[in-house]
């Protein structure tokens, strides 16, 4: 993690917000997959849940077979590549590490399944942990909080104690935009994002094509690409060491450019 990454965002699932991340046959998947790896993605990460707000959840069982089948074609075809589970189900986090997936992407942080923390504890894998406030289905119903950043902080010092108890020490964190957050809530957050720097840990950022750059600029997730490659330069700036996104060509430019920003030496 030295330099930024980028994580490609692949959906088993028919309903994902945005409709071209959608794959439905394995042909697909592979395809897209190739197309992210060839463009510079760093990881895959394969959900099978839609967790967009309004949505609601599926099972554990559901997941599975919609997951597991695409990890295993995925792994078979680019062993080499880095894949993702995004998933708040223990279960699907273990057989989906069984499949060859190397790590877990838990938007509940271990709230939604009490076994997640002890299995981590176990596999000892990469873990990214995010906040967000109720649950998909409600959680965009008027969320309130007194301070959104300290909040945020205390629940994450709260969940990096944990996991250092456990002896789990390869932790990512994400303040969750878009999730129980109103849009003023998403902007201050991204303002303030370098005030994360101080738990020593890479910062993911997922906010590619959400409604935070829909309202503002009065687009649909189709045409909020330019939007979202803005937001990630400022993102890079304050800080994110991984952009979870769905477009990887433009978000490994948007880090090339950051990079020779930084380093201006290298370009000469």
């Amino acid at each position: 993690m030295e330099q930024p990454r980028v994580m490609g965002i692949i959906n088993i699932t028919p309903d994902s917000f945005f409709e071209s991340s959608r794959v439905g046959s394995t042909q697909q998947l592979l395809d897209q997959a190739e197309e992210m790896l060839k463009n510079g993605a760093s990881f895959l990460d394969i959900g099978g849940q839609s967790t967009r707000p309004g949505a609601n959840l599926i099972s554990a069982e559901e997941e599975l077979q919609r997951v597991i089948p695409a990890i295993t074609s995925l792994h078979k075809e680019f062993p080499e590549a880095l894949l993702s589970i995004d998933t708040f189900y223990s279960r699907v986090a273990q057989e989906a590490i069984d499949a060859g997936a190397c790590l877990i992407n838990d938007i509940s942080a271990g709230d939604a399944d009490e076994e997640m923390f002890p299995l981590l504890a176990k596999l000892k894998v990469p873990y990214i942990m995010m906040h967000k406030k109720g649950m998909p289905a409600t959680m965009q119903e008027n969320p309130v909080y007194s301070n959104i950043l300290l909040e945020i902080i205390d629940y994450f010092a709260a969940k990096t104690a944990q996991l250092t108890a456990l002896g789990v020490a390869d932790v990512m964190i994400d303040p969750g935009f878009g999730f129980g957050k109103t849009l003023a809530n998403n902007y201050e957050l991204l303002q303030q994002l370098d005030r994360f720097k101080l738990f020593e840990l890479p910062v993911l950022v997922g906010i590619s094509r959400k409604s935070m750059i829909q309202k503002v600029l009065g687009v649909s997730a189709a045409d909020s690409l330019n939007g979202t490659s803005a937001l990630h330069m400022i993102a890079l700036d304050r800080g994110a060491s991984i952009l979870r996104v769905h477009d990887v060509k433009e978000a490994v430019q948007c880090v090339r450019l950051f990079e020779s920003l930084v380093n201006i030496e290298k370009i000469h």
